[in-house]
């Protein structure tokens, strides 16, 4: 196990080395990239991402997806034989696992279309509280939380993605369940907190964040239409990605994400694919 982390580390550093080579430097290790994507098969992929559908857990404020087959193999339930088969879809950009933007929340800050290929591939952060939320749906993420992984792995990576297990995803795809409002419809999920923020994004300088719930402030404070964290994080023009799964499938350290989405022009969020590389 501990040479195949090593290996995954040393390539790792290849992959980030030449992202950030300037155009035409020679780099030894990075002359053929065919070599690590060949090691790389010998690695673990997972995926981070729900499939979505009409009628999948959202944010109270988004309508609800609609696809229609417009085009089928064969003519018949009202669509036209064209030996093809083509869909229509209707859906918010914040649908299912998604990408929020900095311009989602702050305007003249960046939008899908000016988020750069460089910010995609980075080192996996996971902080897990998942057994702490299962004592307290409203817990929130501490200082204490952020030391005692670097305890275990080091200081957080500059230019990582940060993920915070919370185990939520296992309530998908019930809506009342990821919602967990209490008789007066207050909604009690976890969440992030400012000071773990503003240590991620001001003194680690993280490129990026995601986590399993569909807010980045926990419940209670949603459900005052408040967005407090989610309004500093793309302040720091910043991007993160809302709805993630299968965080307990990943080691804390030693993965890569790849976080992928289409590149709308000014768009202010889509749906995102989200993976893990990991030994």
């Amino acid at each position: 196990m501990i040479s195949r982390i090593t290996e995954l580390f040393f390539i790792c550093i290849s992959i980030l080395i030449w992202a950030i080579s300037p155009v035409g430097a020679v780099v030894s290790t990075t002359d053929n990239l065919t070599p690590l994507w060949e090691q790389m098969q010998d690695c673990r992929f997972v995926d981070l991402t729900h499939t979505f559908y009409p009628g999948i857990p959202h944010w109270k404020g988004d309508p609800d997806e609609k696809v229609e087959t417009l085009y089928s193999y064969e003519p018949g339930n009202g669509t036209l034989g064209s030996g093809f088969y083509l869909q229509y879809y209707s859906l918010v950009g914040q649908w299912g696992t998604h990408v929020d933007p900095p311009a989602h929340f702050v305007k003249g800050l960046r939008t899908l279309d000016e988020i750069s290929p460089r910010e995609m591939i980075l080192p996996l952060v996971v902080i897990d509280v998942h057994e702490k939320v299962a004592e307290n749906s409203d817990y929130t993420v501490s200082m204490d939380d952020v030391r005692d992984w670097e305890t275990r792995n080091g200081q957080i990576p500059e230019g990582s993605f940060v993920a915070l297990r919370t185990d939520w995803s296992k309530r998908w795809p019930d809506q009342n369940a990821m919602q967990n409002m209490d008789p007066e419809g207050v909604a009690h999920y976890p969440g992030w907190s400012k000071e773990v923020l503003t240590y991620l994004f001001e003194d680690c300088n993280i490129t990026a964040s995601g986590h399993e719930t569909t807010d980045t402030d926990q419940g209670t404070v949603v459900s005052q239409d408040q967005y407090p964290l989610e309004t500093y994080i793309l302040s720091q023009d910043k991007y993160q990605i809302e709805l993630l799964t299968n965080l307990d499938q990943v080691p804390e350290s030693g993965c890569l994400i790849v976080v992928t989405f289409p590149k709308p022009l000014k768009g202010s969020g889509f749906p995102a694919r989200v993976f893990a590389i990991c030994p």
